[in-house]
Order: structure tokens, then sequence, then C-alpha cells
């Protein structure tokens, strides 16, 4: 098993986010986890992430997170879609991973997936006989922390893809 030591998670429901974002604040909440864990800044609020990566009611699209996230952190990082091979390097270097689960518009509205639409930072995985298992904070819920759950990569493949996240030189 591959998992990132130090990683911090935040619910979605936490009190210092505005009241009308949380319901949908989970991909502005997985941008600051790993913005967090990679510059350790705690200035980073949650609530500025949601309107400058264009969250709405139903979400965040994936090509806004990609689109206003490269546009908010520059030339020196790399945002961009991955494959599940490139998801393991990246945890594998000590990088978490934005997983997106999507079964609305990937039109797989019928099947059993660990979520229907929802946005989670991917902070390991283990291959065991039943295949991969990713390691995602779930980003909480109502009177409830964020906790890393274990989820079948097989199963919730239809509706899953990733985004790397990246510094790529040594100025910020």
């Amino acid at each position: 098993m591959k998992r990132l030591e130090g990683f911090q998670g935040k619910s979605q429901y936490d009190d210092e986010i505005d009241k009308r974002f949380q319901p949908s604040a989970c991909g502005p909440v997985t941008a600051f986890t790993i913005l967090r864990h990679h510059l350790q800044d705690s200035r980073i609020q949650v609530n500025a992430l949601y309107r400058l990566l264009g969250g709405t009611r139903i979400g965040l699209f994936k090509w806004r997170f990609i689109h206003n996230l490269r546009k908010l952190l520059g030339s020196g990082w790399r945002i961009e879609e991955c494959g599940v091979e490139e998801l393991k390097q990246e945890i594998d270097a000590g990088r978490p991973v934005a997983a997106k689960f999507d079964k609305w518009f990937t039109f797989h509205w019928f099947g059993d997936f660990a979520f229907d639409y929802h946005w989670v930072p991917v902070v390991g995985y283990k291959e065991d006989e039943n295949g991969l298992i990713l390691l995602v904070h779930d980003n909480g819920g109502r009177n409830r922390e964020s906790r890393v759950r274990e989820i079948a990569y097989e199963p919730n493949r239809p509706i899953l893809s990733f985004i790397k996240i990246r510094k790529t030189t040594a100025d910020e």
C-alpha cells in the first residue's frame, strides 16, 4: 500500500465555508487540500477558490477546474488529466491527485458507484486480489470531518477521471 503522509483532508461542510457553497464545494475543497499539501500554506480560502474556479450549484466542471486552476497558478504548474498509471506515479512521488466521479455527464446513469457526482483527493492506493483500491479523502459530510475511504477502481472506472497537479519550477 502506498499512502501520502501528512495529507490533511477537509470537510466541504466546515463552518468556514459559505453555507450556500457547501453542497457543491467538493471541487474547490479538493483543490484546496491538494494546494495546501503542495504549498504548506493555510492562507488559501475555499470560498475564494469556489469563485475563482467557477463553482456552481451543480458542481465544478472538469474543464473549468483545469482551465481556471492553470490560470490561477500560472506557468510554473502542470494541471492536466491523467490515467490510472500516472495517478500511481504521482502518488509514488508524494503528490495527491484530484479524482472526479461523474455518472451524470458521462451518461452512466445506472450502476452502483461509490459516488454519483463528487470530487475527492486521491492520497494513496493499494493493489490486492480484488484489483486496484484508491485511498481517497471523502471531503466530509454534515457534522463529519473528511476521512480516508477505500474505493475499488474497477467498478467506478466508467465514471472516474483524474487530474494531476504538479509544481514544475522552484519559483513560486
